[in-house]
């Protein structure tokens, strides 16, 4: 009970001495809240950047798996991936026949290419080469026409599906489809569009064409290794699927047991988790930053106390002499101390969500506004001004009252 009337009574006297010192209280604040901003922007900035790639893998398909002969994310001797074996057509027919947690697999061959119709031309876009079954394994979707069939594949048809970019430049007015479109030099028939996919690290999925493959490889002859893309019955299944992909192709690309694999099995998940070890120290770096200047706010709570104790000495040395008790001084101190710093916090949480998403705005980089970052922006401020007000409110508990009345 009497922890509580402390703890009023401070609280109120805290609010008080603020009030009385409106300009030391206004600059101390400022140096609380640029701590906070720092901190905050930061941290609204890198959660961004995390579910924005988070939400571009998923796009490649939380169920997918893809087969080639270089990893996506080459962090090792990029000669050594460079003399593999390239991967065949009949290392993608033993996939087919002997995985069992396979729903679907299909080829896939990638190419850069330039587009035109009637004067317009899109150079250097991606064309994939594949079979009817691709958008499973992608997850894209059609948004007008059809994708390819089978007859065409076998057929050979000298036909292409759009992306969502290439359709819109190209025929920013019209409907694409039937219309005839150079892929190369050479004149496919559109047959379909894509939906709108969006951007994977700040590349555009839509900028894209997709033909049949073996019209592709009749057109583009010569030895390259194909891609396997497939899609996992569940998406529990992942590991267990990886894993007998890998016995697989070893068995087929007949690689020796002493020797380590010479394909890559690329998932997005994966992916994930190296782009959270290459980006963990940089991150880490941003947050010291915003730490160190967070301190430099909370010495300044620590002078600026220490300079009000040896303001009010007259008046400590007043209220201890009338019976209050040290408990009594530390939470008076302690409370100012942490009042301060968290009006620091809330306007400089305010301000550094807002300062992310400025930066949002004005540039590609990516801004989340969580309700736990702002919980967290006022609640670690007025830790600080809790932390750095102990040595000041134990400073004035300690006076002796006879020589605190004393002071002039």
């Amino acid at each position: 009970m009497s922890l509580r009337v402390d703890v009023v009574e401070g609280f109120s006297i805290a609010l008080k001495s603020l009030r009385a010192h409106r300009l030391r209280t206004v600059l101390t604040t400022v140096g609380v809240g640029i701590g906070v901003a720092t901190l905050l922007a930061i941290l609204g900035i890198t959660q961004g950047l995390d579910t924005s790639f988070e939400k571009q893998l998923a796009s490649l398909g939380s169920s997918s798996v893809y087969v080639s002969r270089m990893p996506w994310v080459q962090l090792g001797n990029w000669w050594e991936f460079r003399n593999r074996k390239l991967i065949t057509l009949e290392q993608l027919e033993a996939v087919r026949a002997q995985c069992t947690l396979c729903a679907t697999v299909v080829p896939l061959l990638d190419d850069d290419v330039d587009v035109s119709f009637m004067g317009r031309e899109l150079v250097g876009i991606d064309l994939t080469a594949t079979s009817a079954e691709w958008p499973a394994v992608s997850t894209f979707e059609i948004d007008r026409g059809r994708f390819l069939g089978q007859a065409d594949d076998d057929n050979r048809r000298l036909v292409v599906v759009l992306g969502a970019d290439v359709a819109q430049t190209l025929f920013p007015d019209s409907d694409p489809v039937g219309q005839s479109v150079l892929v190369g030099k050479r004149p496919y028939t559109v047959i379909g569009t894509l939906a709108p996919k969006g951007k994977i690290l700040d590349s555009s999925q839509d900028l894209r064409v997709v033909v049949p493959f073996s019209t592709f490889r009749a057109y583009a002859p010569g030895r390259r290794s194909i891609g396997i893309g497939i899609l996992v019955s569940d998406a529990g299944a992942l590991d267990a699927a990886e894993d007998q992909l890998v016995g697989i192709l070893r068995r087929a690309r007949q690689t020796p047991p002493d020797k380590p694999d010479d394909f890559a099995i690329n998932r997005p998940d994966q992916v994930a988790s190296t782009y959270q070890q290459l980006t963990g120290a940089l991150y880490a770096v941003a947050l010291g930053i915003g730490f160190i200047t967070l301190l430099v706010g909370g010495i300044g709570i620590m002078n600026i106390m220490l300079v009000s104790v040896r303001e009010r000495t007259r008046e400590i040395g007043i209220r201890r002499a009338l019976g209050a008790r040290k408990r009594t001084i530390v939470v008076q101190f302690m409370l100012e101390a942490t009042v301060v710093s968290a009006l620091g916090g809330a306007f400089g949480t305010a301000f550094g969500l807002f300062g992310a998403k400025l930066v949002s705005w004005v540039s590609p980089l990516a801004a989340t506004v969580k309700p736990g970052t702002i919980v967290f922006g006022v609640g670690f401020a007025a830790l600080v001004g809790l932390l750095f007000g102990i040595w000041p409110a134990a400073r004035a508990a300690n006076l002796d009252p006879v020589e605190a009345l004393r002071n002039e």
